[in-house]
């Protein structure tokens, strides 16, 4: 087991004959829009997309693949919003994305010919809303190989709670209905050949069915229960047998082979180490077998299947040192692939690899204005959190100081029901640049562990869970490397909430907080979950508790920070998206108001054109410069005064004076 003594040593030896912090790096650098990103490469070979900059918003470009990025030109116009991400069609005709409203999440699909001309007076093709479902939720399910025009997505504009089938055409937008869901189907699946095979359905009490998809009827033929999870990952190469990622039965996630005639069911490949969940799988499209399967551990495992793309892996990283190499896009015959290169200390490098002519071309560098030398390596951890579990974590230490008494921000994980990963995590770092160590806890709840380790936290919010990332801020104040009047802690929803809980609480743990979309109240959140979560709902009450049963009621209140706001004597920052369809911005009101109202100093931020996190540069920006100078104040870190006119101007504009907080319905400082 690697300990934090190990971690500390290390470091030390690194980082010996250095006697301060690395130079300030501009929060831009880390914040700011990235100037280029994630490529993508055309199904013929012939162009490479990316995404950079056009008038000021993230947009699509693209050259040939033979050209210098010179000659690359836009071909999307997004004006507000940079565009969450994007792909080619199948036949390499289009290029598609989904957009939504301010973070609403409503998002609708998007198609751009980037052969066709632009309309006079413009730079760029045009683009069509092909889905075009006003206050509805688009779901790209699939992308038939041998029908390149056509599209299969999911529209809620029927019924919010649940997603039709639809067939859509490309070139037109004309959309066909193939199912109305009306049997509380949550996923479809799809073979190589295009034709619907599986659905997914959630029964009223949680659980899991797999079922064949017949001409006129459904036959059920795998399922797992409420605390198990089975989902299809492919069909196999003769496109009879379908995998599965399963749990039932056993602690770690498995593969399996489902035979989708008779149901019969055989094992395939777990954990050789059996230590971690199935966490992926490579297919190839040129055999349609397996190429890999990944196991999430402390950096992640890579069991090859295929021994060609096992020797070209091993070439590429004798090329790429300590980075992980991590396949991409590729054309059709798969000789061509977009390989990205990332690691703790870079946030990637991205080539073009010719598998025939073994061929590594450097194309880009993300965030190169960041340099590489004062980034601080990840290390991976383990504690003991209060009943004797073990938790494992990351710990980024800033460069350039002595490794004891350390200002500390704790950075709990979102979901809850997810897991932190080794690799470039730019709050982190940025937080590290400024003097603070990191603490990335992945608490009960987290996945990747196995079945009992996320089962463990059931009902946990504000308990087990958040013991275990209070054990690590003892652990490293008893390890001498944290000063305990110097410990903060920070989050994004699920780790929003741990903020609120931590100073909740155990009041006496933190010295500063900052909640970014966290839920404060858990009867309002479950109460206000989106429709199109209804499948999820009855998993999230055994998660949390049943907000309609007296007893759960109960739970929920004793574990929502808002109820224990008068405990609370931590300097707090709230910060909210007003479009927030998750975590929706009443329950950021309703800390401010508890927190105000018991005088707790309470600072509070709301960007009306956002939701659940954050996705303009100019809001992410004004958001952290008031982050970092909050820390600064209570922590001790250290603080960039300098900003951008339209930085200070969107800071003035997005923050509210608490005492004009009040909620819908109710008298100023009544909840």
């Amino acid at each position: 087991m690697r300990t934090l003594r190990y971690a500390l040593l290390m470091l030390a030896l690194c980082g010996s004959g250095r006697a301060a912090l690395p130079p300030l790096i501009d929060r831009d650098a880390f914040f700011g829009d990235v100037q280029i990103a994630n490529a993508q490469i055309s199904p013929d070979g012939r162009y490479l997309s990316f995404v950079k900059p056009y008038q000021g918003v993230r947009n699509i470009w693209v050259k040939k693949t033979t050209e210098p990025f010179s000659a690359a030109k836009p071909v999307s116009a997004e004006t507000h919003r940079p565009m969450p991400g994007y792909f080619w069609s199948r036949d390499g005709r289009y290029l598609l994305y989904v957009q939504d409203h301010d973070g609403d999440e409503n998002f609708n699909v998007y198609a751009i010919d980037p052969a066709e001309a632009p309309a006079s007076g413009r730079e760029v093709p045009p683009t069509r809303n092909i889905t075009d479902a006003k206050g509805a939720r688009a779901e790209i399910y699939e992308l038939p190989r041998n029908e390149p025009d056509i599209m299969f997505v999911g529209l809620n504009d029927r019924d919010k709670a649940w997603h039709d089938l639809y067939r859509v055409r490309i070139s037109t937008g004309k959309r066909t209905l193939i199912r109305k869901n009306t049997e509380r189907i949550a996923g479809w699946a799809f073979d190589h050949q295009g034709r619907l095979r599986l659905a997914l359905r959630t029964t009223d009490g949680g659980a899991t069915e797999i079922l064949r998809v017949d001409q006129d009827a459904f036959a059920r033929i795998y399922s797992c229960d409420i605390t198990e999870e089975c989902w299809p990952v492919g069909f196999d190469s003769d496109n009879r047998l379908v995998y599965l990622h399963t749990n039932k039965g056993v602690n770690l996630a498995a593969l399996v082979l489902l035979d989708p005639a008779s149901g019969a069911v055989n094992p395939v490949e777990s954990d050789p180490l059996q230590r971690d969940d199935l966490s992926g799988v490579l297919f190839s499209e040129v055999t349609d077998r397996p190429i890999a399967t990944l196991y999430q551990d402390d950096r992640v495992r890579i069991y090859w299947k295929d021994a060609k793309f096992a020797a070209d892996y091993r070439w590429l990283k004798a090329r790429c040192g300590d980075a992980e190499v991590a396949f991409g896009a590729h054309t059709r015959d798969e000789n061509l692939f977009v390989v990205v290169a990332y690691g703790d200390v870079e946030p990637g490098k991205t080539y073009l690899f010719d598998r025939t002519r073994r061929t590594l071309q450097l194309q880009f560098q993300e965030r190169e204005e960041i340099p590489r030398a004062a980034l601080a390596p990840m290390q991976s951890i383990r504690y003991k959190s209060v009943d004797g579990t073990e938790i494992q974590a990351y710990l980024t230490l800033p460069k350039g100081v002595p490794l004891k008494k350390l200002p500390l921000i704790v950075w709990p994980h979102g979901g809850p029901w997810a897991r932190d990963t080794w690799g470039f995590r730019r709050e982190p770092q940025f937080f590290a640049n400024r003097g603070y160590a990191v603490l990335q806890p992945n608490f009960r709840a987290s996945t990747g562990f196995g079945k009992a380790f996320l089962n463990a936290g059931n009902g946990q919010w504000g308990r087990r869970m958040q013991e275990d990332v209070t054990a690590g801020v003892h652990y490293l104040i008893a390890q001498g490397a944290v000063d305990r009047k110097r410990v903060g802690i920070a989050g994004i929803s699920y780790g929003g909430y741990a903020t609120l809980a931590g100073v909740a609480f155990t009041p006496d743990v933190y010295a500063a907080a900052v909640s970014f979309v966290g839920p404060s109240n858990l009867i309002t959140l479950l109460e206000a979950v989106p429709p199109y979560w209804e499948s999820f709902r009855r998993i999230m009450y055994l998660r949390m508790a049943d907000p309609g049963t007296p007893e759960g009621r109960k739970l929920l209140s004793e574990e929502s920070p808002v109820n224990s706001a008068s405990r609370i004597r931590t300097p707090l920052m709230v910060v909210q998206g007003a479009n927030d369809p998750r975590v929706n911005k009443r329950e950021s009101d309703q800390i401010v108001i508890a927190a105000r109202d018991h005088g707790v100093p309470v600072e509070y931020l709301v960007a009306p054109d956002e939701g659940h996190g954050f996705a303009r540069p100019v809001n992410n920006l004004a958001m952290v410069s008031e982050m970092e100078k909050f820390l600064a104040a209570h922590l001790g870190g250290r603080y960039q005064q300098s900003m951008p006119p339209e930085v200070a101007a969107r800071v003035r504009e997005i923050t509210v004076d608490p005492k004009s907080v009040v909620l819908a319905g109710n008298p100023p400082g009544q909840l």
